[in-house]
Parts: C-alpha cells; structure tokens; sequence
C-alpha cells in the first residue's frame, strides 16, 4: 500500500463528513430503520435487522476503498464500529464490525478483525454505562463540548460522560494511527509524520461520530412530538366526550322528571332505557365507532324521545348500505337529533320528523345529513360552511370541535334553516373502512386519508 500523502489524508477528512451524513440521512428515511433505531427494548431479532441496516452500505464503503486507489473516505468502518458500540452494545457490534472487517481482511488487513473487535468492545461498555441522553445529545462541534465542559466544572467539577466519550474516541483513534504506521499493510487508518495533519485525523473521528447521532436524534425527538401530540389529542377528545354525557344526561332526566306524575309507566320505560344507554356511555368507549354502531345507540336515544312525545314524533331513516361500515366519530349523532326535536320539533304544536339520511359522495366522502320539519333558525342564527364557524348550543359545538380535532380541513360541517320550515345540518368526512374500535389502528387510517386529502 502506497503511503497516504499529507494532501490527501485533509481530504478525505472532509469527504468523509459529507459519506457520514449521507449515509445516516439515507438510512433515515427508511421506516423500517427509524422503528428499529427507536425501540427502547430490542428483541434479538431486532437487533440484529438494525445492524444489518447500518453494516450493509459500510461493509461495501470497505470494499470500494481497498479496490478504489485513493478513495479512502468511502471507509468509516471505525466510526461505525463505535457507533454500534454506544447504540446496541457490546456484542451486537462485535458482529457488526466482523462483518466489515471482512473486505480488509481479504485485502490482507489482519490487523482489522482484532481491532474492530477490541472498539467495539470498548464503545459498547460505554454505552451500557453511559446514559442514554449524554448519548444522543453528543456534539460533533468538538469545542462547544469542551466548552459546556468547562463551565460546568468551573461550578460544580463532576465526570462528565460526553467529554469522556470524545476522550475515548480521539485515544482510539490515535492507537490506531499509531498501529497503521508500525504494520501498514496489516491495518489501515490514516498516519501522518506531521503533528497538526495527525491531531486533525484524531478530532475529525469524533465529528463523524457525532453527525449521524445528530440526525438521528433528530428523528427521535420528531417521534417524541408527535407522541405528546397524540397523547394531548386523546386526552382533548376525551374531555369533549365526557362534557356530552353530564349534557345528554341532564336533558334525559328533565324529560322523565315530567312524565313520573303524569304518565308513570312511561316514565318506567324511559329509565329502563337510560340505563341501556348509560350501560353503554360508562365502558370505555372508543374515539371511532362503525356508521352501524352508532346508529344502534342513536336508536336507543330515539326510543325514549318516542316515549316522550308519542305519535308527535316521527323518525324516517335513509340509510345507504354502503355507508354501514364506515368509522365515524362515536356519539356524533345524538347531540344533532336532541337538537332537532328540542329546537325544532318542540316548539311545533303538532311535532314534526327527524329524517337521518348517509350516502358516499361523487368524491367518495361519506355525507351525513340531519333534517327536520321544524320552526326552524331565526334570520341571523343560522350558519354554513366550515367547521370553524362557531355554532349555537352545547351538543353542536361539541360535535363541530370534534370533527376539527379529528379531521382537520377534511370534514365540513354545514347548518342550512329556513324559518317556519325546518332546519339541516351535514356532516362530510372522509372514508374510513373498517370494524370500530382499536383507536391505534383506526386514528392511523384517518390521518392517512387526511393527509391525502390535503396534498
């Protein structure tokens, strides 16, 4: 092997900057990779996909740099052997650095199965003392580490595990150095009789560490968003659905209040279905249910308001098929209806009908509407349009906060009345097949199609 010229070590140090970020944002935009990068507990299995994943591209890095003369950066065997070490641990780097020490070793670099090992064994014994954050947050901008290095330690002197980790790899490094130019054609690394060209070599390892643990970092914290960004949309949709059954309740019991003198078996048969429904609104209902389900509860609703106003009453269902097994927000009728036959149908001497009607859209959205023949929306009360347009009541708003939250500039939430003739309010949103339940599995789906939707 030919010496490597002073010229040529300065650039392959930039070069390989620029192979360590490539590589790391490649490996980055593979979702299998960022799964397997972010579990906390690996299986063996899992482990072993994760340095497949890294060792795979740098296995070949090694291969080009022994048969490409002068292409040396292509080479960063060593940084990713320290890599795995904090990341894995001990012994899945020793795999993987086995495995890309078998290029060097078939060009007669038998010095490189040993040495990979020992790093690997050294890096992976910090990683599995070190803690997880002084990992992830590892500068590869060396002076502004030694820098919180030293104001730190100016006010209360501790170990700091970070600048031990740059010790530890620029020590490395430099063996390494050293090792290349007393065995030149049994290792390779990169030597030079100069002091600066060498001390360059040994802080340059260090950054190129550090830049894939940056950019993956950076990914992590992204999933940390997003799962606070999760948990804050459960726990807000869960507060809207616990302010609907105190409201529904409430209204309930006002209507059996006024039958328990005048009309006892009624009132009877009332309680009796309020408690089929509570039964149902005290387990833990999920955000999503199927269009079927939630007609079923929606039924049981309208039993007790038949109870209570009798032949006044008249529900007309037009249902499409097709629509039955598509999820849709669950308790998302009832606030409508209760608005229907309070607003509309009760004011009206003679009552009135409540007609429900679904179909799939020209643009394949499903369309829920709520009609009724009643007084109607006094001029100025009524509105139209997107869902951020503020509503009137408790259950309407509810319901329009709800398909906010859920599908953002997805769904549409209109109210048409025309005073003395009745009032109609539609619910579009987009298609989501599937069983109910699983909120996991069914919150996925719908951001699917949102995000869809919105490109």
């Amino acid at each position: 092997m030919k010496p490597v010229t002073n010229s040529l070590i300065l650039i392959t140090l930039l070069v390989e900057l620029g192979v360590a970020a490539a590589v790391s944002s490649s490996l980055a935009r593979s979702k299998t990779f960022r799964s397997l990068l972010l579990l906390v507990h690996r299986s063996f299995r899992q482990t072993a996909q994760l340095v497949a994943l890294i060792c795979a591209p740098l296995a070949l890095g090694v291969w080009i740099r022994v048969r490409v003369p002068n292409f040396l950066a292509a080479d960063i065997s060593f940084e990713t052997t320290i890599l795995l070490g904090i990341l894995v641990g001990p012994l899945a780097a020793m795999a993987g650095a086995a495995a890309m020490s078998l290029p060097a070793m078939w060009h007669g670099e038998y010095w490189t199965l040993p040495v990979n090992l020992a790093v690997a064994a050294i890096a992976g014994t910090f990683g599995r003392f070190a803690n997880p954050e002084d990992v992830w947050s590892f500068s590869p901008l060396i002076d502004l580490s030694i820098y919180r290095w030293v104001t730190r330690n100016l006010k209360h002197p501790q170990l700091d595990r970070q600048i031990l980790l740059l010790v530890l790899i620029t020590a490395m490094e430099f063996g390494c150095s050293v090792l290349h130019h007393l065995y030149p054609r049994r290792f390779f690394s990169m030597y030079s009789e100069l002091w600066y060209v060498e001390l360059l070599v040994c802080l340059a390892t260090p950054v190129v560490v550090g830049i894939p643990l940056k950019i993956w970092n950076q990914i992590r914290i992204e999933q940390k968003l997003e799962e606070q960004s999760r948990l804050l949309l459960e726990a807000r949709l869960d507060a809207l659905q616990r302010q609907i059954n105190p409201h529904f309740l409430f209204n309930t019991l006002n209507s059996i209040t006024s039958l328990v003198r005048s009309k006892p078996e009624l009132a009877r048969e009332m309680i009796v279905k309020l408690a089929n429904i509570l039964r149902v609104l005290l387990k833990d209902r999920e955000a999503f249910v199927t269009f079927s389900e939630e007609l079923a509860f929606t039924d049981d609703y309208l039993d007790i308001e038949v109870v209570r106003f009798g032949e006044k009453l008249q529900v007309v269902k037009e249902i499409a098929p097709d629509t039955l097994q598509v999820v849709v927000p669950s308790m998302l009728l009832q606030p409508l209806i209760e608005n229907s036959i309070k607003h509309g149908l009760e004011p009206r001497i003679e009552g009135g009908t409540v007609t429900l009607r679904s179909r799939i859209t020209d643009d394949g959205r499903l369309l829920i509407e709520v009609e009724d023949n009643g007084v109607g929306m006094a001029p100025g009360r009524s509105t139209a349009g997107h869902i951020r347009r503020p509503g009137t009541g408790i259950g309407m708003q509810n319901v329009r906060e709800r398909m906010q939250v859920l599908y953002g500039e997805a769904a549409e939430v209109s109210i048409e009345s025309r005073p003395g003739r009745g009032t109609k309010v539609a619910l579009v949103m987009p298609v989501i097949e599937g069983e109910g339940g699983g909120w996991g599995r069914v919150r996925e789906a719908v951001e699917g199609v949102v995000k869809g939707l919105r490109r």
